[in-house]
């Protein structure tokens, strides 16, 4: 068992359980592991994949953080891909019956988080992440944010970076501030930016 600094990433599914309940269980069953394969494969600065959690992806990093330049390019090129992938999903099924709830009902959000309590434990071959930190990441998904895309930077990992360089490397809207109070841990800062205009 070792316990170090990570970054955690989580892009998630926006719409995901809508999707599953109101499309053929066939067809919801081609569309989401595409979706997910695409994020796996959009990843271009040295992310290891923990777990694939049904409509997210847990990623992580050990080590140096990255440049916030590079963090942020990373998400979207995550947001970009998961899109291109999600037309061609709907050329290709847009005679399906439930071809036009691929655009009209998934998207996509990203959690930014950076965690000092966190243990990777070795379980066969997979790192299994545990610690307060996985569990902060993953209640961050849960949220008051106004849009249903975006990216959320925690205050733990905002505190890593410069604060003008984070105000000068958010291109396409406002950084944004907000919080949210969690049972057992309390409130909870982050900052968001909302992905929606970059499609």
């Amino acid at each position: 068992m070792e316990q170090e600094p990570i970054l955690i990433c989580i892009p998630d599914i926006s719409g995901f359980t809508r999707f599953m309940s109101e499309t053929d269980a066939e067809f919801s069953s081609k569309i989401i592991p595409s979706l997910l394969n695409k994020i796996i494969y959009s990843n271009e600065i040295g992310l290891r994949v923990s777990e694939i959690e049904g409509d997210a992806v847990l990623f992580y990093r050990k080590g140096p953080l990255p440049s916030l330049k590079r963090l942020i390019d990373q998400c979207t090129r995550f947001y970009k891909d998961f899109y291109k992938q999600l037309d061609l999903l709907y050329k290709a099924n847009e005679h399906d019956k439930d071809g036009k709830k691929i655009p009209q009902t998934l998207g996509l959000k990203i959690i930014l988080h950076f965690g000092l309590n966190v243990d990777a434990v070795q379980i066969g071959k997979h790192i299994k992440l545990m610690g307060e930190d996985i569990v902060i990441a993953h209640k961050l998904l849960k949220n008051d944010i106004p849009h249903e895309e975006y990216i959320l930077l925690s205050n733990d990992l905002i505190s890593k970076y410069d604060f003008e360089e984070i105000e000068t490397k958010t291109y396409w809207a406002s950084l944004k501030k907000g919080g949210n109070f969690y049972e057992h841990l309390g409130e909870i800062g982050y900052a968001y930016i909302n992905l929606s205009p970059l499609v």
